[in-house]
This record gives structure tokens, C-alpha cells and sequence, in this order.
């Protein structure tokens, strides 16, 4: 159904321009009621309605009895969602008028790979945007479009003109994703391009740049090959490895697909490795057309026997086929051990889903880093600035060496010790910068066109996943918890579920509630997950007693429940709103979800409010595999306390968590909310506006223009919201 706009869906709505008192009530005016009733309906109207007309309708048409000047204030808050509706509105029109202009003038000469791919890059975007998706993708011109894009990336893909076949595929399979259509396409033509990257990264470079100068866009920085050596990042990969994680996954995946499957998709991925002209510079075997023929007929021999057999292989028949293999390609193409059994494993996994994975040894040490979430380095977060192609700091992290050398956010990362940093990926970077507790690494920055040398000792980096609504300090316990202080509204994000997530989120909310907290805001969006243990605890911090989550095994098998112990519950007798998006991943699922259903239950008053949540619910379980491998598998799907699985398993049509109430923001104005909040949060700015940085005078960045100009409906909503649920409490302290 399309969603309109509050300002549409209630533009007939009449608005009460007097209040009814006593037994005078006007002729057409609903009944006169309390503040109290007041919160009550709009608290049904935010479930009731799933947009924000029916939270808006209760206020218009709000009845009051005797002076309440609080509705002077609902009302105002009413008025500017309303404008900033109507600016989304006014908004998506235009933007979606500047993506026809921009489609029809990709269209409008010869319709070339490149030319299809500008109109899909405005298709893909119009159809974010739309009010009714279904429709647009039903137009005859986007079906003709979808039809000549598949022939071109096809034939793309037959002249190994990689990276406009991934171009193509990436984005049909955004254009069409609900159907998954193209999601095998994007996939196998990602596998290749990865591993054109790990066997000949300097190609990958090389058609990568091709591609920007066809583009016109400025070049690439020159090739960096630091990290480079496929053999050094092979080591300790081996046939047992392979075995093992294949026996494992057949047997213990929670969807439990037959051994014969995962070996298909590991043929099919080796098949790969051997067809890709592009890696005759790791493997000159490849270029040997004869020998890559006898080789791909033995695959496509095995492949046809597999896809006919009704009977899974047995553990000797296993290991045949992979000795087999290996003997296949030393007698033709000659392809290394290591790297036939490295993309068998990968294609392998890649018939299971993409959470699942064999971890091998090169990227064991980082797997490490990120499940222990124990991070050592020097504080820096970094990404690819796209103008110039190098690193680039966002922000250093409040007392962590980088923070306390000077480091600045926009330098540009020039030197990592001795090592050029131009030109490398972030991974690259990423594994220089870090390392062991103690140790010493030099970082050489570009600033003002000068470089600058900071000498560091690298320490552990905490990272705080609790966050206010401004900061009041350069610490990362000094915020302004309050979102609107006269109605006590409080106002947490939390970033991500680490071991003292949930401890950090009691001392807010504890401090909150000692400054008088009337209501409160929990911001989840973008929250990728993380520790069940603290999602199940945080949840527990708003419901008192009962089942919070639990899993299930292939075939139905229940696993754990994981329940909330009472006397935990830190927020009760205040409105809370959830704010979840299609961020919202996990472990955050797995808290909005529980508060949903206790809320529809009437056992706390909460409200989700946002857009449907990612669809990430399942439980990968790591076992080693020898002692230098680990798989990660994903075993069982978590379920709500209502039976309902929160993963988007294959073909679905529901997953995630929907909001009560459904709240649009257009990307461009998710893209200006994201930037403004980073900006607001970064110490670095906090510092240089309150002038002990030495740079006193630049304003520092406002989180209140996220309301005020309109940047953040979702956030502006929940005020909305949670002021009619406060109203009541304010005209009471009022009159005693």
C-alpha cells in the first residue's frame, strides 16, 4: 500500500481553534478530554495507523479540557513535522524528476554497457525512493531496461570485461532484489573480481583505473603492492582443512545442505579460477587454452555426475574427488594445491550464506581482533577519501595516542613507518596501524600540503558504544543526555553490543533518571550487533520477566531461551521509542523485537518507530580447524518471544522487526543526518569550538538542526511522540 505523507493524509482533518469545556462541547467536536486520554490515544494511534497521520490526527482534532498550554507546543511540533514532510515530498519530487532527466539522457543515444549502467545506477535510486515500488518495477520502460542490462552484462562477462559485468550485475540485483533474480550473478562475478584481487592485484588495479579514466574521474594512485603475495597468504591452507570444513557444513548448517551442493558451488568456483584470462600472471597455466579445456571438461564431468546422483558422497568419496582435483590441475593447468583448495572452500560456503565462511590462516589474526573486540592500535578511524584516493582520518578517538599526538581529522594518511600508504587498501593500512600492545609504529600525515611525522605506541583502544545527544565534553562519557530538557526526554545510541555495552547504557540511564527522565529515546539505527549476552541483558533493562529470544535448529530442533531475570529492569513507568532502519542488525534486532512484543503485549509502553530492520538473525558458531583455520558456521536462527524468525532466509517475503510506525527518510537526507552526527560527535570538533585545541571560533557542529531543519523524521517523530505521553505529567507538576 503506498504511504502518503502526514501533511496529505491529514490536510482535511479540522483543526480545533477552541477548546470544549464543561458540558459546552461545540457541535462536531469529539468529547473533552485529559491530557492523560490525550497520550493514550496517540500511544494506540502510533500501532493502530503505521504512519504518522493517526499520531497527527489525535493532536489536530484534540478536545481539551480546561487551559492545557501544552497542546500550544504539540501542536507547533506537529506543525514543523508537517512542513518537513511536505520538504521530503517536495524533495523526492524533484529528486526523482533529476533521475528521469538523468535516465532518459543515459537512454537517449546508443544503448552501450556504459550507458545502461548510468540508467540503472538512476533506475536503482528511483525505485529507493518511489511510493510504490511494485509499479515502477512493472513499467514497461524498466522492464525494457532490466532485459537489455542482462544482455549486456552477460556479454560483458563472455569478454571478460569484468568490472562492467559487476557494474551491471551489482546493480540489477539492487533493482531487483526482491525477487533475487540476479543475486547468483552478482555473486559469481564478485567471486571472480576477488580472485583477480588476491592472485593479480596489480590487474584488478589496472582495470579498476581503466574504468575511472573511462568515466572521466581522476586516476588512481599509483599500485601499491604492499601485502600483495598470494603464496604468503595461502600458507597453511591444505586439503584437510577443506575436508573438515565440508563434513562440518553438510552436517551442522542449520538449513543442512547436502554435501553434493557445497561441492557443485566448489567446483564451480575452481572452474572460475581457471577461466580468468586475468590471472595468467600468477598462474601461466591458464593461458594454456588446451590444458584449460581437458580441465574444465574433468570438472564439468564431476559437476554432471553430482547434479545427477540422489545419494550424498561418503567421507571416501570425498576424498577423492579433492585428490582427484588436485591431480587434474597438476596435469593440465598446473594451478598451486593451495590455490584449487582455497576457492574450493570459498565456493564451497558460498552455497550456504554469506555469514558462513572458512576464516583461513591470513585472515585469522583480524577474525580475532573482531570477536575478541579487542582492538590494539593507535585510535585513529579512517576510510578512502574519494577525491584523492588515500586514507583519510575521520577522527581520533578521544585519549588514544593518535588523539593525544595531535592526529586531526582530514589528514591524509601518507606513511605508515617506512611503507608508502598511497595507494593502499584499508585492510592494508588497517594491518600496519595495529599490532601488539607496546610496540611503536610512525604514521606520516599530509596536512596543508605539509607532512607531518607523529611517532606512536600502539595500547588498547576502548571503544564506547554509548552515545548522548551532544557531547558537553571531549570525553566519551560527557553528553548532554537530553534531547528536550524541559520535558525531560532522554536521548541514547548505541553503537554496537560489546562486553560493557549494557553496563555503560545503566550508567545513562541512571543518571537520566536521577535528573528527573520523563521519557526516553533508544537509537539502534545502524547498530550492526554484536554480543548476544549484552543484547539479552540491555533487553532485560526494559522488560522485567519472560522469554526475550530463542533459537532453533535445523528440522525445528528449539536450542536456548534466553529470558529476562527479574529485578533487572532499569526503565519502567516512562514511554520509551525504539528507532530501528534497515541498519538495524542482529543483536539489535533481537532488543526491539522483544520490546515490540512486550509492548503489544501492554506489559511496557514502547513504541518502534523507523523502517524495517536488516534481517540478521542467526547464530554462527567458530570451531578451529587445525591450527591455523577456523569455521565459522551459522547453526541455528534466533526467534522472537512471538515465534517469529528474525533472518531473512532464502526466498522470504518477512524478516527483521517492523516498526509500530512506518517513517520514510529519502537517502539524501539519511546521508545528511549520518554526516551531521559524525561531525557532532567527533571530540576533535567539541574541542576546537570550546578553543582548547588552539583553534577557537569554529562553530561547532548542532545536533538540533537534525530536528530543526528536517534532516532526521524519524527522530522527529519520536519527539513528536514521546511529548504526548510526557504532556500529562507536566500539567500535573504544574498544578500541585
Amino acid at each position: 500500500m503506498t504511504k502518503l505523507p502526514l501533511s496529505r493524509l491529514t490536510a482535511a482533518l479540522v483543526v480545533v481553534a477552541a477548546s470544549a469545556l464543561g458540558s459546552g462541547v461545540m457541535a462536531g467536536l469529539p468529547p473533552a478530554e485529559t491530557l492523560a486520554q490525550l497520550s493514550d490515544r496517540a500511544h494506540e494511534a502510533t500501532r493502530a495507523a503505521k504512519t504518522s497521520a493517526g499520531l497527527g490526527e489525535v493532536i489536530k482534532t484534540a478536545n481539551m479540557v480546561g487551559d492545557a498550554p501544552q497542546m500550544g507546543t504539540l501542536r507547533e511540533a506537529l506543525a514543523s513535522l508537517e512542513r518537513h514532510e511536505a520538504k521530503r515530498e517536495k524533495d523526492r519530487a524533484e529528486r526523482a524528476a533529476k533521475l528521469e532527466g538523468e535516465l532518459v539522457e543515459a537512454l537517449k543515444g546508443e544503448h552501450t554497457p556504459q550507458a545502461l549502467s548510468k540508467a540503472l545506477k538512476a533506475a536503482v535510486e528511483m525505485h529507493m525512493i518511489s511510493t510504490d515500488k511494485g509499479e515502477f518495477l512493472r513499467s514497461p520502460r524498466i522492464k525494457d531496461l532490466v532485459r537489455e542490462a542482462e544482455v549486456a552484462a552477460r556479454s560483458a562477462e563472455a569478454s571478460a570485461d569484468w568490472i562492467m559485468a559487476n557494474e551491471l550485475f551489482v546493480r540489477l540485483n539492487l533493482l531487483m532484489e526482491e525477487d533475487g533474480r540476479f543475486k547468483n550473478d552478482a555473486r559469481r562475478i564478485l567471486d571472480r573480481l576477488s580472485q583477480i584481487r588476491l592472485y593479480a592485484p596489480q590487474r584488478l588495479w589496472e582495470m579498476r583505473n581503466q574504468r575511472r579514466l573511462l568515466d572521466g574521474q581522476k586516476p588512481l594512485p599509483p599500485y601499491n603492492s604492499l601485502g600483495d603475495d598470494f603464496q604468503a597468504k595461502l600458507k597453511g591452507v591444505d586439503a584437510q582443512t577443506v575436508k573438515a570444513a565440508l563434513v562440518r557444513a553438510a552436517d551442522g548448517h542449520v538449513e543442512r545442505r547436502p554435501l553434493r551442493e557445497l561441492l557443485i558451488g566448489g567446483l564451480e568456483s575452481v572452474r572460475t579460477l581457471v577461466t580468468t584470462p586475468d590471472l595468467k600472471v600468477a598462474f601461466p597455466g591458464v593461458e594454456n587454452a588446451e590444458a584449460v579445456t581437458q580441465f574444465v571438461q574433468w570438472i564439468d564431468g564431476r559437476l554432471v555426475a553430482l547434479r545427477g546422483s540422489k545419494a550424498d558422497p561418503d567421507l571416501f568419496q570425498l576424498d577423492a574427488l579433492v585428490t582427484d582435483l588436485l591431480g587434474a590441475s597438476r596435469q593440465t593447468v598446473k594451478v598451486p594445491d593451495q590455490a584449487v583448495l582455497h576457492e574450493m572452500g570459498n565456493g564451497s560456503f558460498d552455497r550456504l550464506d554469506e555469514f558462513s565462511a572458512i576464516v583461513w590462516p591470513d585472515e585469522l589474526s583480524r577474525f580475532r581482533r573482531v570477536m575478541d573486540g579487542e582492538f590494539i592500535g593507535v585510535g585513529v578511524q579512517i576510510q578512502l577519501d574519494e577525491e584523492t584516493q588515500m586514507i583519510k582520518v575521520v577522527s581520533p578517538l578521544e585519549g588514544t595516542p593518535a588523539f593525544r599526538a595531535g592526529i586531526k581529522a582530514g589528514d591524509l594518511i601518507k606513511k605508515i613507518d617506512d611503507a608508502t600508504a598511497v595507494g593502499m587498501t584499508l585492510d592494508q593500512a588497517v594491518d600496519l596501524i595495529t599490532g601488539s600492545r607496546g610496540t611503536r609504529v610512525r604514521m606520516t600525515m599530509e596536512r596543508d600540503g605539509k607532512d607531518i611525522e607523529f611517532p606512536l605506541v600502539r595500547e588498547r583502544i576502548p571503544i564506547k558504544t554509548v552515545k548522548g545527544w551532544r557531547r558537553t565534553g571531549p570525553r566519551d562519557d560527557e553528553w548532554e543526555w537530553f534531547v528536550d530538557r524541559e520535558s525531560r526526554i532522554g536521548y541514547v545510541r548505541v553503537t554496537n553490543f560489546q562486553n560493557d555495552t549494557t553496563s555503560d547504557l545503566r550508567k545513562a540511564v541512571d543518571f537520566m533518571k536521577k535528573d528527573g527522565m520523563q521519557a526516553l529515546i533508544l537509537d539502534l539505527r545502524f547498530n550492526p550487533g554484536g554480543l548476544l549476552t549484552e543484547a539479552v541483558s540491555m533487553a532485560n533493562m526494559f522488560i522485567d520477566s519472560g522469554t526475550i529470544v530463542y533459537t532453533e535448529a535445523a528440522g525445528g530442533v528449539r536450542g536456548s531461551t534466553e529470558k529476562a531475570e527479574p529485578g533487572r529492569q532499569r526503565v519502567r513507568d516512562v514511554p520509551v521509542v525504539v528507532l530501528v532502519n534497515e541498519g538495524s542488525a542482529s543483536a539489535s534486532e533481537i532488543v526491539a523485537g522483544a520490546i515490540k512484543y512486550y509492548a503489544d503485549e501492554g506489559k511496557i509502553r514502547a513504541r518502534l518507530i523507523g523502517q524495517r530492520t536488516y534481517g540478521k538473525g542467526s547464530v554462527q558458531n567458530v570451531m578451529p580447524l587445525g591450527a591455523a583455520s577456523v569455521l565459522k558456521l551459522t547453526q541455528q536462527y534466533y526467534f522472537l518471544p512471538n515465534q517469529t524468525c528474525i533472518h531473512r532466509r532464502e526466498h522470504a517475503t518477512t524478516w527483521g522487526v517492523d516498526p509500530h510506525q512506518f517513517v520514510e527518510m529519502l537517502p539524501q537526507q539519511t546521508n545528511d543526518a549520518l554526516t551531521l552526527r559524525q561531525e557532532a560527535d567527533s571530540p576533535q570538533h567539541w574541542m576546537d569550538a570550546a578553543g582548547a585545541s588552539g583553534e577557537a571560533g569554529k562553530p561547532a557542529p548542532d545536533p538540533t538542526r537534525l530536528i530543526a531543519d528536517g534532516m532526521d523524521l524519524q527522530l522527529e517523530t519520536a519527539l513528536l511522540y514521546l511529548r504526548t505521553q510526557t504532556a500529562a505529567k507536566q500539567q500535573a507538576s504544574a498544578t500541585k
